[in-house]
């Protein structure tokens, strides 16, 4: 039986900084890429348009063989990936899976106490950036509220940022500049990236923030967690270290973006 690989989907181009991380960690591992370009982004949709967008994304996926997919979108983790799993996927493949971004980061930030002995109660003021949508859902407090209620979580939405990441524009780090220096009540314990493109401007973010504040971001974190996901769950795991990309825009378009932001040559095919 050929292993079926591991879809990792993004609403753009964000998601290659944690396929990135999965490959390293995991590099016998077959894993499909799509993103899709022709929406992004979607940090400026509504819920219900999020979660049909990720929806289709995923139902893509699973067409194309994948039994796991990790959401490596923070905006459609917070819109989408609850209703996604609770409620569509027990009734339309029950022997699937769908992951999300959110938790592992939850795990790092809060030193991975709350899933051995209950709840962490680390305590600990943490800035949450994130796209409007991601911060406007109000999910990631919640969730952190849930598994570590120790943090207290600022949130603080970063308009424009992706789209400049995305098309490789100088406004990044005066984007950043702006929107640490808006943050509210003071000096964070620890400064927490929860969008997969800002990986790409950590340096910016280094500069903005106060210094010496330590900077999580999800590539690594989440490359761990999907490592010991794999370990509990071999049924997932497997392949030649295969990588297929797939995007609903512009294949060409889309293949230079990607390459010059990833440093590395990748080949997108249309979804």
């Amino acid at each position: 039986m050929t292993p079926a690989p591991i879809g990792v989907f993004d609403s753009g181009l964000g998601g290659l900084t944690v396929l990135a991380a999965l490959r390293a960690a995991l590099p016998g591992q077959d894993f499909l890429y799509l993103g899709d370009n022709a929406d992004a982004p979607y940090g400026i949709k509504t819920p219900g348009q999020v979660t049909v967008l990720t929806r289709a994304a995923v139902e893509r996926l699973f067409a194309r063989g994948c039994r796991l997919v990790l959401i490596a979108c923070n905006t459609a983790s917070a819109l989408a990936l609850r209703e996604l799993q609770q409620e569509w996927l027990p009734a339309s493949a029950p022997d699937h899976r769908i992951l999300g971004v959110f938790v592992p980061l939850i795990e790092a930030v809060s030193g991975h106490g709350w899933r051995e002995a209950g709840a962490s109660d680390r305590c600990l003021r943490a800035a949450f950036f994130a796209t409007p949508a991601t911060v406007a859902s109000g999910a990631f407090t919640r969730e952190a509220r849930r598994l570590a209620p120790g943090l207290r979580i600022v949130e603080q939405d970063c308009p424009g940022l992706v789209d400049a990441l995305e098309a490789g524009d100088d406004p990044a780090p005066a984007v950043i500049r702006a929107v640490a220096a808006a943050l509210e009540r003071g000096t964070p314990d620890i400064a927490l990236l929860g969008c997969t493109h800002y990986p790409l401007a950590e340096a910016a973010f280094r500069a903005a923030l106060p210094p010496g504040t330590p900077i999580l971001s999800q590539p690594q974190i989440v490359a761990r967690s999907l490592a010991a996901y794999l370990e509990r769950h071999p049924q997932f795991r497997g392949g030649t270290g295969r990588l297929d990309c797939l995007t609903t825009g512009d294949p060409a378009h889309v293949g230079a973006r990607a390459s010059a932001l990833s440093g590395a040559r990748l080949t997108f095919s249309r979804a």
